[in-house]
């Protein structure tokens, strides 16, 4: 899980941040502004100062924000003197808008607000229709408005051209003012109350959110246009209430809750993709008459609430189809205000000493939580605070004499400081005065243990080390003793105390922070005190661990204080101490037992179980099994496992056994009713029939699987993390594997069948992953986050043993599930639910072969969650209408967003999220969500070694990326760097010898010329067109050799690549059905076949390896068909792996395979 951000203003206006991964709240950069209350996003954070003006914070990103502002010329031919600017009176302006409506001069277009710059100056787009036009970029038509071309002809009568500038958001990580309108009319009251969310609602345009906020006079009005391109919106609009309104609260959806003065709560109703304000408003009635709602908060699916008496009431029955709830529960804790983040997670502040609270226990099916924790993580300026009170401890230790209170009495040196502490008490203690209220400082009595403090046996106690003896006056100090000096730092108040008191005087313990009470700003073994907190841009996972609720090293701040005080030297002797007497005892335990022989020089080990098997004969069906599991260890301790099935069949028992080590998969099947697995042989991967088992609940399976796997790998003595260069695929589950490849795997001659290859599954859970044999993986998931391999192993259902200790992460997946409404057109009643006999179920899957319903439709495996319900998927290829359907002729045929006379069927995408939590050897690279990933492949030249490893990525959005400052000790990189392009981008790849080549969204190759270490980005784009009437959808680059795949399943190579010329002369076609290429540092070539047909049954998405790929035959002769089916994704980029040159019997053709091709790198 990436580190997110907490945010929370204290009582004095202060903004601090708390980090996931950290323990200490760090203040906002901006010390200067103080603010009432804070409303935070993933990206952003806006806030009401106290001068009730509104503030954001945009957080930084690799990734500028930039605004394209356009303004148009616009002419009309003249007999006279030709094109000019003299238009006829009814004609468009001279410079305007697009539509010509508005005028728009060059000179009077401004910047919207001071925290936006300009990047250049205005200039003239040459490219009209993404074709360059001529010199000057005119575009010409017959009149005002009509359609423009490019080319200039007879009746051409106006032309116009765009002339274009960009402005940059320069506000980045600093609090920048909402600008206001100059019209009074237009401008807001003062604001009291501010609201963020809504980023869930639209994908589009990127990063919008909705901005709710309410004035002092009660009106609620609402921030438009704000999205990641424009963060500061463009105007705030008012929207009716029936009431005035004292508080607002907007959930990341379509949620909406507001309270009125008099306490009852206000809901809005209607919002929508299309209307993000709403329609009408709708009231809820308080938990009670006399407890009316004073605060209230809302996430995706739950609505919390505080009334006046400071109760908090959790609402029930809260979802998108019912916004209002049904009713109110109360919950234990008084509270002043709560808030709902991300998650639906909840913080809040108690009312009797302004604490931070985090629910815990909060899950999807328990949304309510379980109970509230105290966040007990402290400040920075606290941290240097009783940093500084340690050191002056410690001073005082080194400097005895030197060192005098304020009282004018010197400090006990170093000789005196066990004297000082074990002079013996005296029989009445001297009375202890109260401190001073004017210090600031507040104490208890020398036997009290308030807030901060210690008893005096307390104190004593911690001053003694551990293992000491009874005190005497004559006992010298041991080495693991704490020196103690009395330092007082503010004047002491007056009263008969003296050093002949048995502690040292309180005012002085105060001042150091031991048993001090609270000052402004707050002491060190004090909490802040907290006014407001938001988690909107703070993502808890459920189970995720947390460092907010204990202090560093488990004590409290004092006796973390006291310990700073022990020097290195008495550390080391008690640590010595120590050891001496552990070794010791182990020897006096072990010295009587060395005459013993073993026990057991070899075992067997039995597990056994109930599953179910999917039968080898017809007719198949799942039937319930008896499964046992032996393990031997032998002599030498090498460990072999069999797995026994004992079946019924004609009333007559029989089983059937499998080896372990001859297993060379063990994977979990997608099925959305079983928890099922396969098991995978050499000789079952030829028929395309594995042995197929499923238990009864997710956690057998994950037993099994976890058990399995680790009986495996130690048949093939396969442990801990893969090399650098392993082979990495994913099956269409999403489920992550790994194989060591063997130098004869690449051989020229008998190279090793891939059906023989072990895969072993790793934690987590993506859609790709590429790697390169320096040891750098990346992944990207479903929802397009980009992950990046932590090095270590297991997770998810690997525990224990099968797992490694450290490097594991929580990882969570979000994918979308889809289903299609079909309609006929009728000639009576329009388009209807009632088709043809022959017609596509009316609700069904892309296909149509398959029916699929709202209700039936369950996610992909009883892994995943729903996380949303059902909406209209506007984002579909082709375009749709404003109710989000596709038209027609019939099915299926190629659809279209738009209604024509031809048009007789037409459809629509029904879309829903599902939501998978797991954890594996992966952290998350912020904050871009990423399409498509390529990493250099091979090992550079020493001379290259001190370059950062070159990757390339596409955004989910059609951004070329490149990524810098990646190495082996920093695989995630610093930061982005932004590769301009003409079109969106789908795929990329890089070559050995930093060729970049890329696929357009429109199905067109393009070549990136001069990449090279010293320059990264490179410096142009070459256009290659694509294979004749075809799209083009991937590309994958090796060490010379370029491959692409179409839309249709072709393989492509690309035929003349040259070091003059890289960009190659033609394609030639290579095979069809493929899915998926992964062209490698050795130019060979890995694919996922689409089908294939085995001795048993017909498998889809096969891992298969080209054969003969040599020098002289790029493009290979046959296929070899491996481990299938379920892949989706293969990565061979990593395996520089070459066979041993004594393995073939003719030397010459091993020589031309180790020379580096027509390319030099």
């Amino acid at each position: 899980m990436p580190a997110s951000l907490l945010w929370a203003v204290d009582l004095f206006g202060r903004v601090h941040t708390l980090s996931t991964a950290g323990q200490y709240w760090e203040p906002c950069r901006d010390v200067q502004l103080e603010f009432k209350r804070v409303s935070a996003t993933s990206q952003c954070c806006w806030g009401i100062a106290c001068d009730n003006q509104v503030y954001v914070f945009v957080c930084a990103s690799d990734v500028p924000i930039r605004r394209r502002e356009e303004a148009y010329e616009n002419q009309r031919w003249n007999p006279m003197g030709g094109f000019c600017e003299k238009l006829l009176p009814s004609d468009r302006w001279p410079w305007s808008d697009v539509s010509g409506l508005q005028p728009r001069p060059l000179d009077g277009v401004a910047l919207p607000s001071p925290h936006w710059e300009w990047e250049s100056d205005w200039y003239v787009d040459e490219n009209f229709g993404g074709e360059p036009t001529e010199k000057g970029g005119w575009t010409y038509a017959i009149d005002f408005p009509a359609t423009y071309t490019r080319d200039k002809k007879w009746n051409s009568c106006v032309r116009r051209r765009k002339w274009i500038r960009y402005r940059r958001y320069k506000s980045r990580d600093a609090w920048a003012k909402i600008p206001s309108k100059d019209d009074p009319k237009q401008l807001p009251d003062p604001f009291n109350d501010l609201s963020v969310g809504g980023w869930e609602i639209t994908e589009e345009p990127v990063g919008r959110l909705s901005v709710w906020a309410v004035s002092l006079q009660g009106k609620v009005w609402y921030r438009e246009d704000v999205n990641h391109a424009n963060p500061e919106g463009s105007e705030w609009t008012l929207v009716d209430t029936p009431g005035e309104v004292a508080q607002i609260s907007c959930g990341p959806h379509d949620l909406l809750w507001a309270t009125l003065w008099e306490g009852p709560a206000l809901v809005r109703e209607g919002i929508s993709r299309n209307n993000p304000k709403g329609s009408s408003w709708t009231t809820i009635e308080p938990p009670g008459p006399d407890s009316g709602i004073l605060h209230v908060s809302v996430g995706v699916s739950v609505v919390w609430a505080v009334t006046k008496d400071q109760k908090v009431w959790f609402r029930r029955g809260v979802n998108s189809h019912n916004p209002c709830g049904t009713s109110w529960i109360e919950m234990v804790g008084e509270m002043t205000m709560v808030n709902v983040g991300l998650n639906d997670q909840v913080w809040g502040i108690s009312c009797e000493d302004r604490a931070m609270h985090f629910r815990q226990g909060v899950t999807p099916s328990e949304l309510s939580g379980k109970t509230w924790k105290a966040i007990v993580a402290s400040r920075e300026c606290d941290r240097s605070y009783s940093g500084s009170s340690s050191s002056l401890l410690s001073a005082g230790c080194f400097f005895g004499d030197e060192v005098r209170g304020g009282s004018g009495e010197s400090a006990p040196s170093d000789s005196d400081a066990s004297s000082e502490i074990d002079r013996p008490r005296p029989e009445h203690p001297l009375p202890v005065e109260p401190w001073d209220t004017s210090s600031g400082g507040r104490g208890s009595t020398g036997t009290g243990s308030g807030p901060g403090g210690m008893a005096d046996g307390a104190v004593h106690d911690a001053l003694q080390a551990p293992g000491s003896g009874e005190d005497g006056p004559d006992r010298q100090p041991g080495p693991a003793e704490l020196p103690w000096t009395n330092i007082d730092l503010k004047e002491s108040p007056a009263g008969p105390s003296g050093p002949a008191a048995g502690l040292p005087q309180a005012g002085g313990l105060s001042s150091l922070g031991l048993l001090g009470g609270l000052e402004e700003p707050g002491g060190a073994a004090d909490h802040p005190l907290w006014a407001w907190v938001s988690g909107g841009g703070c993502t808890v996972e459920a189970g995720s661990v947390l460092k907010w609720f204990s202090a560093q090293s488990g004590l409290s701040p004092s006796v973390q204080t006291l310990s700073l005080s022990i020097t290195s030297a008495q550390t080391a002797a008690w640590r010595k101490q120590i050891f001496q007497q552990l070794t010791e005892r182990t020897k006096r335990e072990l010295e009587n037992f060395r005459h013993y022989e073993q026990a057991v020089e070899q075992s067997v080990w039995v597990k056994t179980g109930t599953l179910q098997w999917w039968c080898d004969w017809k007719p198949h069906k799942w039937v319930d099994v008896r499964v046992a599991l032996e393990q031997f260890t032998g002599h030498d301790g090498a460990r072999d496992s069999i797995l026994f099935i004992y079946y019924m069949m004609h009333e007559e028992k029989k089983y059937l056994h499998v080896f372990l080590n001859e297993v060379t998969v063990l994977v979990p099947v997608l099925n959305e009713a079983k928890h099922s697995f396969a098991l995978y042989t050499p000789e079952r991967t030829r028929q395309r029939w594995p042995v197929r088992l499923a238990a009864a609940t997710e956690q057998d399976m994950n037993d099994w699987l976890a058990l399995l796997s680790l009986s495996c790998c130690e048949s093939r003595k396969v442990h801990g993390r893969p090399s650098p260069q392993a082979i990495w695929s994913v099956t269409c589950k999403g489920d992550i594997f790994v194989s060591e490849p063997s130098p004869d795997l690449e051989a020229a001659e008998r190279p090793l069948p891939c059906d023989q290859m072990f895969w072993r599954q790793m934690g987590g859970h993506l859609r790709l992953v590429e790697a390169n044999s320096q040891g750098v993986v990346w992944g990207i998931g479903y929802d397009h986050t980009a992950w990046v391999y932590t090095g270590g192993y297991g997770g998810g259902c690997f525990q224990g043993l099968a797992s490694s200790t450290s490097n594991i992460y929580t990882q969570s997946d979000v994918k979308s599930v889809c289903i299609y409404e079909n309609q006929r057109w009728n000639p009576v009643t329009g388009y209807t639910s009632r088709g043809l006999p022959t017609d596509r179920y009316m609700w069904s899957d892309a296909t149509g072969l398959h029916e699929c319903t709202k209700a039936t439709t369950k996610p992909p495996s009883p892994h995943w969650t729903w996380v949303s319900d059902w909406s209209v998927d506007f984002s579909v290829p082709g375009g749709t209408d404003q109710e989000g359907w596709q038209y027609a002729s019939d099915f299926p045929a190629s659809y279209h967003g738009y209604k024509t006379m031809k048009d007789f069927v037409r459809r629509r995408c029904w879309a829903r999220k599902c939501k998978l939590v797991t954890s594996g050897p992966w952290l998350e690279v912020a904050p871009i969500a990423l399409g498509d990933v390529s990493i250099i492949p091979g090992s550079p030249p020493a001379a290259q070694r001190s370059h950062s490893i070159a990757l390339w990525a596409v955004s989910d959005k059609g951004d070329v990326l490149c990524r810098l400052g990646v190495s082996e000790l920093n695989p995630a990189g610093s930061s982005w760097l932004h590769v301009g392009t003409d079109q969106p981008f789908t795929s990329i790849s890089i070559g050995a010898c930093y060729q970049v080549w890329a696929v357009a969204r429109d199905g067109s190759a393009f070549y990136r010329g001069s990449v090279s270490p010293a320059k990264p980005a490179g410096d142009c784009w070459y256009h290659i067109p694509p294979p004749s009437k075809q799209r083009l959808a991937q590309v994958s680059v090796g060490q010379t050799s370029v491959y692409a795949l179409d839309e249709n399943g072709n393989l492509w190579y690309r035929v003349g690549i040259t070091p003059s010329y890289p960009q190659g002369s033609s394609w030639e076609h290579v095979s069809n059905n493929v899915r998926r290429v992964s062209v490698g540092p050795l130019d060979q070539v890995w694919v996922i076949a689409d089908k294939v047909q085995g001795s048993h049954s017909l498998s889809r998405g096969t891992v298969c390896h080209r054969t003969g790929v040599q020098p002289h035959a790029p493009k290979g002769q046959g296929w070899d068909y491996g481990i299938g089916g379920g892949w989706d994704h293969i990565s061979v980029r990593a395996n520089a792996t070459r066979a041993a040159r004594g393995a073939c019997r003719e030397p010459e053709p091993r020589a031309t395979l180790e020379a580096p091709g027509p390319v030099c790198c």
